[in-house]
Formats: structure tokens, C-alpha cells, sequence
């Protein structure tokens, strides 16, 4: 009998002393459990998302020293893991040092060969550079040095074979993208067993969380299983790592698929785990259910997951949130609330004289319920002061001896309270009392700039800025309901309608609120950014004009007519946010506080865009032209 032991660890990325020392100890500890082989994930020693540290020859040298102590603890036991390769004689296509993502297998203190590599370890075959994947900027493919050496990628693609209890074991060795081969010209997992009798499929992941994705993996990789009748172990990593603007959340969730497809053991999600599995019994094991939780349980298992990390590497356990009486920042209190002790969150309320009562007093009674400090710092004498400064200080041209003064409209007064609140307030706050303070915007203000720049965009971290907002209420009811189990939300947050409150027409109390009409503009501006093929004008008129536009964006029936009069009300208001979120809300995304991602397509690296200005196809004006003119 075989004894595996997969390796669910928390990686920290850029740091292969840290995992080094944290596999070393893993390894020992699977040695004492009389474990034959042990499994860790793609790239554990010196993590996925780094840049371009990986440019940097001596980062590379101190991983492969790493891997070398790897190597050197494989005596009594297999080890297999991931770490950086190179090829000191060849370079990759940018003239740099050729370096491969590789899976390592290694036992009695030497590496195990796949018998027709070139090298002592196996390269990865597919490259992801796709969302917030980069691996071809860093990484030369299998597919690359086949066609370098003049070869096909099926003639250096082979399993590799070990020996443990007298018993030979011819495995599949894979790289996290190798098992999602769908939309590639090459099957490698097909192809290893083509070329051998396997006993077991292995695929060492570094896969961040986003929704849906686990049980897609499931279905996928269990038909392949299945199809193959080739049992297949996944191990992933746990942890927090970046592309910068983007923070990913790693779950683990690492699993064993039987050779029918069925998931037979899976590790807990975002949890270091050291789990044992006998090979010869997987198939007597029980199947495992399915996930069903709903999907704003998963998502709060990732924000919580995240911002706990986040703010744990960065040193930092106190925060500073601003309160509104409002959903958004309710629901940031009350998730940040969830994670920290009450006393380090300092929940303020800074009303304007535009502020009613209403929500003043929910943001009292959100800071009661949830037992946190609470301070109310009044900005209307700031802010008058602000524009009588403003008005009253004269622009002088001086070579021509004029003067002229400034009148602040209405409009920059809003973005004055906003900047006032965020800039002065909330940034002396935190820094007073040693902690940051957050920003609460949801992903459709974020998508289309519905804030303030250096106002209420700001932050040092948006955990909320990939939820849209029908998300955020789902998310208060979880709060309240699982997490909680009172209401520390109230209810009439919940029931108000959203509003900044920074002018006269944004009164709550007579029902005033948002220009976003979140019901319908979620959807929509999903269908921006989310849609793998996603959605332009041209597509929003061609839906709106053959009656499919609810079906395809999602949104409920009903809501074109209830919200657009005429054809010519319609073609403004799209043409409006998607001025806007190809415009102006482009700067203040590449200037906004990195994001939490957990949707299939986060704003950042995830989103890569530029700073152009809108654009509408001639198809589109054609289809205006028709809606106006008809």
C-alpha cells in the first residue's frame, strides 16, 4: 500500500526560506507517519504571482539553493514539489535566463528523471496568459523547447517512475494548467497515459480562488479521471498573494479524484493541512458530496480569508471605517468587525448638513450592535471653510496684473465633503490611532467612478470593490443571519435607498438616492467586464433591439421598461456609463486602493486596461441611427 501525504501549505510568495523551512518540517513530519510519498504545490518554494523578481538571477539561485535542501531530504521518502528551473546555456525569447516552471520529483537524495525530458524534472505544457496569469512573459513552455528542439511536445511529454515498498509507481506529472487543456491544441494528461499504464494522475496547482471555480474544477478534472480510469491527486496552495492592484486569496481546497471521477477526499479550504491517503483504498472510499453552500457563503469565506492575511502581512490590526448609515460601509464594519477584535475598529460617522437623521442614527446603531469605538466628526464648518477659501482667493495673472476668483459649484462642493471626510478626517484618524483606514466602494461604483478621487476612492484596501451590489446586501443578510446570528445590520439600511448624501438631491428621506439604478446597471456593467467575451454598445443595442437584452445580461424581466420611457432615454444612459467606465473611471481605477478579487474577472491585473478615450463601432451608430429614426 501506498501512503501519500498531500501538502496543503500556506505559501508566502517571494520568500523560499520561509516555505523551505515550512516543507522541511512537513516532510519530517510525513517521514513519522511512515508516509512513501509526499505531494506540494506548483511553485512552493518561492510562490506564483511575483512580478518581476523573478528577473532577478539571484532571487532564482537562492530557490534553486532551496530545492537542493528539498532534494536532500528525500531519503526515506518521495517527494515530489514545485520550484523555478533553469538552463544556464539557453535564453528565453527576451534574451533573459531561460528558467521553466517545473514539478520536481526527488527520492534517495537525487531527482527522479521522466524518461524521455531532456531535463531532470517536468516542465509545464500550458502556459495561462489569461486574467491574472503572466506566464509567458517569465517561463519557456514545453510546447516552446519541443518545437526549439525540433520535436513534438508528445515525444518529451512521459511520466516518471519511482519505487516504494518494492513496488513500482509510473505516475502522470502535471501543472496546474496542464489539467484544464479544453481550449488547447494539446491533451497532456491523454497524452501520458497514451505512453504508459499510469497508477495515478498527480497535478501540483497554484490556483487562486475565484467563484465557481471548485466546482468547475470538480466536474472537469473528475471527467478526466473518469475517462482516463486513472485515479488523480490535486494538491494547492493556501495563502494571500498579489499582482499588485489585485489580491488573490489561495483556498487549497486540494482533492483526490478515484479513477470513476468521484472526489474521495478534499482538504479544508483556506487551511494548511497535512492529509494522508492510502492509494489502494481510494477506490473503497466513500464519495464526498458536493459544495452546497450558497455562493456569498464562499465569499465570505474568501473576503474574511483575505482580509485577515492582507492585513497581517502588511502589520496592521487596527482599522478606520467610515460609517454612512449606508449598505456599503455597514457591511465593511461589519465583515471587518467579524475579523478583528471590536476594540480595533473605530467606526466614524462625519455627517454634513446634507445628512439626515435617518442615517446618523443608523450609523449609531450599527456601531452599538456591533460593539466597536464610534466617533461622530461633523465636516460642514471644514468644508464651508474650504470654499470660502476657494471663492475668496484671488488668481492673479501676473504679467498681466489680473485677478479673478473661483465660484465652486455645487458639484465640487460634493467632491470637496467627500475629499474632506476620506483625505483629512479618516487619514488623521487612522494614523492616530496606528491603523489604516478603508475604502467601501462596491465594483459597480468602481466600474463606471462613481466616487471621489482622493475622497471616498481612497483606502488601503477595497475588499468590497469586486462585489456588485446586490452582492453587498447578500452579504449583509449572510452578516446578520450565519455570521452573527442578530441583526447587527439593521434592517432599515437595508431598505433605504443607497445615496452618497452630499447634496439636497440626495435626500434618503424622500427617496433620493444613486444615479445607478443597481438592479438593471449591476448587470449591465457585468456585462463590461465579467462576460468572456465581453459585452461593448454595439452588443447592448443588438439585445436591446431583438428584446434578448434581460436574458443576456442577467437582470430581471421587466426592468428596460420600468426604468427607460423611449429608445432615446435608453441609448443615453448606456451611452453615459460607458463613457464613463471607459473614460474617466480608467484613471481612477489604475489610482484606486488595491482590490480583493473573487469574481472570474477583478478590476487590476486581472482587467488590463488603457487610458483611451471611449469608442463606439460604426455598427453601433448604424443601430442608434435606426432606434431614433424608426
Amino acid at each position: 500500500m501506498l501512503k501519500i501525504a498531500l501538502a496543503q501549505m500556506e505559501i508566502q510568495p517571494g520568500h523560499p526560506d520561509t516555505n523551505t523551512k515550512k516543507m522541511l518540517s512537513l516532510i519530517q513530519t510525513a517521514k513519522e507517519n511512515n508516509a512513501d510519498l509526499i505531494i506540494f504545490p506548483e511553485m512552493s518554494i518561492p510562490g506564483y504571482f511575483l512580478g518581476d523578481v523573478w528577473e532577478q538571477p539571484s532571487f532564482i539561485e537562492e530557490c534553486i539553493t532551496c530545492g537542493e535542501d528539498i532534494i536532500a531530504a528525500s531519503h526515506n521518502i518521495c517527494i515530489m514539489f514545485g520550484n523555478i528551473a533553469i538552463d544556464v546555456t539557453k535564453k528565453n525569447n527576451d534574451g533573459r535566463l531561460r528558467k521553466y516552471n517545473a514539478f520536481f520529483t526527488a527520492q534517495n537524495g537525487q531527482l527522479v528523471r521522466p524518461a524521455s525530458m531532456p531535463y531532470p524534472f517536468t516542465i509545464k505544457t500550458l502556459m495561462p496568459n489569461y486574467r491574472e496569469f503572466d506566464d509567458t512573459r517569465h517561463f519557456f513552455s514545453l510546447q516552446k523547447l519541443a518545437c526549439e528542439m525540433q520535436k513534438q511536445p508528445e515525444d518529451l511529454l512521459s511520466p516518471i517512475c519511482f519505487q516504494a515498498k518494492g513496488k513500482n509507481y509510473t505516475v502522470g506529472c502535471l501543472l496546474c494548467e496542464d489539467g484544464w487543456s479544453d481550449d488547447y491544441a494539446l491533451a497532456p494528461m491523454e497524452i501520458l497515459k497514451q505512453k504508459d499504464h499510469l497508477d495515478f494522475f498527480v497535478n501540483i496547482s497554484s490556483s487562486p480562488y475565484t467563484l465557481g471555480k471548485n466546482n468547475k474544477r470538480n466536474r472537469v478534472f473528475g471527467a478526466q479521471a473518469a475517462s482516463l480510469e486513472t485515479p488523480l491527486i490535486y494538491v494547492n496552495n493556501t495563502g494571500l498573494q498579489n499582482n499588485g492592484k489585485t489580491v488573490y486569496t489561495f483556498d487549497g481546497s486540494s482533492t483526490v479524484y478515484d479513477c470513476h471521477g468521484r472526489v474521495v477526499l478534499c482538504c479544508e479550504e483556506y487551511k494548511e493541512e497535512l492529509r494522508y491517503l492510502v492509494l489502494e483504498k481510494t477506490n473503497l472510499l466513500p464519495a464526498i458530496p458536493e459544495d452546497e453552500r450558497s455562493d456569498i457563503a464562499h465569499i465570505y469565506a474568501a473576503l474574511s480569508y483575505g482580509i485577515k492575511k492582507f492585513m497581517q502581512n502588511i502589520h496592521m490590526n487596527k482599522v478606520v471605517i467610515g460609517i454612512s448609515g449606508g449598505i456599503d460601509s455597514a457591511v465593511a464594519s461589519a465583515l471587518y468587525a467579524s475579523i478583528l477584535k471590536p476594540e480595533n475598529v473605530l467606526l466614524v460617522n462625519m455627517p454634513s448638513i446634507y445628512n439626515s437623521q435617518t442615517t446618523k442614527g443608523l450609523a449609531q446603531k450599527l456601531a452599538e450592535n456591533l460593539g466597536c469605538r464610534y466617533a461622530i466628526v461633523p465636516i460642514q464648518e471644514a468644508v464651508d471653510y474650504t470654499i470660502k477659501q476657494l471663492e475668496t482667493t484671488p488668481i492673479e495673472n501676473l504679467r498681466e496684473h489680473t485677478k479673478e476668483y473661483f465660484n465652486v459649484s455645487s458639484f465640487v462642493a460634493e467632491n470637496i465633503q467627500a475629499r474632506d471626510r476620506s483625505s483629512r478626517i479618516l487619514a488623521g484618524l487612522a494614523a492616530s490611532f496606528d491603523g489604516g483606514f478603508t475604502c467601501n466602494a462596491n465594483k459597480a461604483e468602481t466600474t463606471v467612478g462613481y466616487s471621489t478621487l482622493y475622497g471616498d476612492q481612497s483606502g488601503f484596501l477595497a475588499a468590497l470593490a469586486d462585489l456588485w451590489k446586490h452582492q453587498v446586501y447578500a452579504l449583509a443578510d449572510y452578516l446578520n443571519k450565519k455570521i452573527y446570528g442578530r441583526e447587527v445590520i439593521p434592517q432599515a439600511t437595508i431598505n433605504i435607498v443607497p445615496s452618497a448624501e452630499l447634496s439636497a438631491n440626495q435626500c434618503v428621506d424622500k427617496g433620493k438616492g444613486d444615479p445607478i439604478k443597481y438592479p438593471y446597471h449591476d448587470y449591465l456593467f457585468q456585462s463590461f467586464i465579467e462576460r468572456w467575451q465581453k459585452a461593448s454598445p454595439q452588443d447592448i443595442l443588438e439585445w436591446y433591439i431583438d428584446g434578448t437584452l434581460e436574458e443576456k445580461i442577467g437582470c430581471n424581466k421587466g426592468l428596460i421598461k420600468k426604468y427607460f420611457t423611449n429608445d432615446a432615454a435608453f441609448i443615453a444612459d448606456l451611452e453615459r456609463w460607458w463613457n464613463l467606465f471607459s473614460g474617466m473611471a480608467v484613471a481612477k481605477r489604475i489610482q484606486a486602493p488595491p482590490i480583493l478579487a473573487v469574481s472570474r474577472r477583478a478590476y487590476g491585473f486581472d482587467h488590463r486596461e488603457a487610458q483611451n478615450i471611449p469608442y463606439y463601432t460604426r455598427k453601433y451608430y448604424q443601430l442608434k441611427e435606426q432606434l431614433l429614426n424608426k
